[in-house]
């Protein structure tokens, strides 16, 4: 069984810089676990900050989604030096090379792909290559809410949606710029609601909330299904 996590970068370099005990906990929760990972690894803050800093100085965008994925990519290979042995040493960007060494590595590891395209979709389209029904989205936010909850108090929490009332929500904050934060995008919760696949959206600061989603048990997120 293949399960993918869709990684946070801003949980894996932090502006202390590369998280290690953080992700020593995310490793051991892995080896519990009985079943191999494709993980995607995203761009955080230091992907908004370097869009924001090109755009100001007239870059393209997509100059600014070029930047961004170099910084995955960065993210990713802070993830494998932190997973050791039990991950393929390098962070990939081929979906057809991820599913043939998927099935002789614990884990694999890739950053993002190609420029228009984010990290959100590159893990659908992971788990819709190893043919995964669930994946982990695990970002500094605990649950999807109808709103920012950082901005409006009294936003909604979602305990579980639909893939039309999921996309329905990206349709509102999908803004398909560089190094923008928004729910999942667009592209990501169609390409999930046309596999069937189970989304799980957790805090990966509530490690026991990851690990409930991995071995398919409640948790205080959100469920997409």
């Amino acid at each position: 069984m293949h399960i993918v996590l869709s990684l946070g970068g801003s949980l894996v370099n932090t502006e202390q810089g590369t998280d290690k005990e953080y992700l020593a906990k995310i490793k051991a929760i892995i080896e519990k676990s009985e079943a191999s990972f494709g993980i995607v690894v995203g761009g955080g803050f230091a992907a908004r900050k370097k869009a924001k800093k090109l755009r100001e100085k007239g870059a393209s965008e997509f100059d600014c989604d070029t930047a961004a994925i170099k910084i995955t990519w960065k993210n990713a290979k802070a993830v494998i030096d932190a997973l050791g042995s039990i991950v393929y040493p390098k962070a990939l960007k081929d979906f057809y090379k991820a599913r043939k060494l998927a099935d002789k590595h614990k884990v694999v590891v890739m950053g993002g792909t190609i420029p228009g395209i984010t990290t959100d979709t590159d893990s659908v389209l992971l788990a819709e290559a190893l043919n995964s029904t669930r994946l982990i989205n695990i970002s500094n936010t605990d649950a999807i809410y109808d709103s920012n909850p950082k901005d409006n108090p009294h936003a909604k929490k979602y305990e579980k949606l639909s893939y039309d009332e999921l996309i329905e929500l990206a349709i509102k904050n999908d803004k398909r710029t560089a190094g923008t934060n928004f729910i999942f995008d667009m592209l990501a919760c169609k390409l999930l609601a046309r596999s069937k696949i189970e989304a799980h959206f957790v805090s990966g600061k509530n490690l026991h909330d990851v690990e409930n989603a991995i071995n398919g048990m409640k948790h205080n997120g959100t469920m997409v299904v």
